[in-house]
């Protein structure tokens, strides 16, 4: 797949996946599950306030005819309604209404009744960029906040798999960091791309080729890339940016898209199943892009 547009086709080949939204009361959310649905991507399942969620469907001049819709009023309890929807099979998706974040992200990972599937969780974005010749991952920029070795391990193994899940059978991951020497002092962050790095070259890390310490540009660029002597089969054609925290990350990902003209998709991967976390502040396009995203995944 060479753009978002390539997997929102692809998630309409796939066929509908069922979508548990928690606590759907909330317009950008509703709508984003209502797209989905008239995309022939999802057919949600509506749990919450459903008085409210009638009153903002008719704002948004929307029909719920026809849709499985569950009345929870609580926020901790709809989430956990839509976990266990989704832990039984009965829906493919998680996906995120007015609630917190916290809150639908405890009940998805309770290791006794949630979707945990014993390692990390962490924000994988797609991102379509008109200055980079394919699809490229960041990640994570939402949710770990200074991920340790084994952090940044999950995370890896997370982004290849969704990677996969895009057509990159064997994705390029660069462990992004200011510069290439190895500086575990005063850069922590470069010691663990390049133990990263080692571990994949001797078959620890699997599924992806990866490098690093590598400066973004060098990452994108194979021209700084030949200009600086790097010789690496992951520079200037990275398939994932593995950001060294969330303030990195964070900064990237809104550079990218609301300076840079790109388009994105993101989920949370690592679960037993795909968790869609959209912003009120994201575009509808980005949102409708992440539901697809996650069929895929799922």
């Amino acid at each position: 797949m060479k753009t978002i547009a390539d997997i929102l086709a692809a998630a309409r080949t796939a066929g509908r996946k069922r979508i548990a939204v928690a606590a759907a009361q909330e317009a950008s959310a509703l709508e984003a599950a209502l797209d989905a649905r008239a995309a022939g991507i999802a057919e949600p399942i509506l749990i919450g306030d459903l008085d409210a969620i009638r009153a903002i469907a008719a704002g948004l001049g929307a029909d719920l005819t026809g849709l499985r819709m569950i009345e929870e009023k609580d926020y901790t309890k709809a989430a956990a309604a839509a976990v266990a929807l989704v832990r039984s099979g009965e829906a493919d998706v998680l996906m995120k209404g007015v609630l917190d974040t916290a809150i639908l992200l405890k009940a998805a990972l309770n290791k006794e009744v949630g979707l945990n599937a014993g390692r990390l969780t962490s924000h994988v974005a797609v991102i379509e960029s008109p200055h980079y010749h394919k699809l490229f991952i960041v990640t994570d920029a939402a949710i770990n906040i200074a991920p340790d070795l084994q952090g940044k391990l999950d995370i890896v193994a997370n982004a290849a798999a969704v990677s996969r899940a895009i057509g990159v059978e064997t994705p390029k991951v660069a462990m992004l960091a200011a510069v290439e020497k190895v500086n575990p002092e005063k850069m922590p962050c470069t010691a663990d791309a390049a133990l990263i790095a080692q571990m994949n070259r001797r078959g620890q890390v699997k599924g992806c080729v990866v490098d690093g310490p590598l400066a973004l540009d060098n990452a994108i660029s194979a021209e700084s890339a030949r200009i600086k002597k790097i010789a690496s089969d992951v520079a200037g054609d990275a398939d994932v940016l593995v950001v060294p925290d969330i303030e990195a990350g964070n900064v990237l990902y809104k550079a990218l898209l609301d300076l840079g003209g790109a388009k994105g998709a993101g989920i949370v991967a690592g679960a037993a199943k795909p968790i869609v976390l959209t912003s009120r502040a994201d575009s509808r396009e980005t949102k409708l892009a992440s539901i697809a995203l996650a069929a895929l995944a799922g």
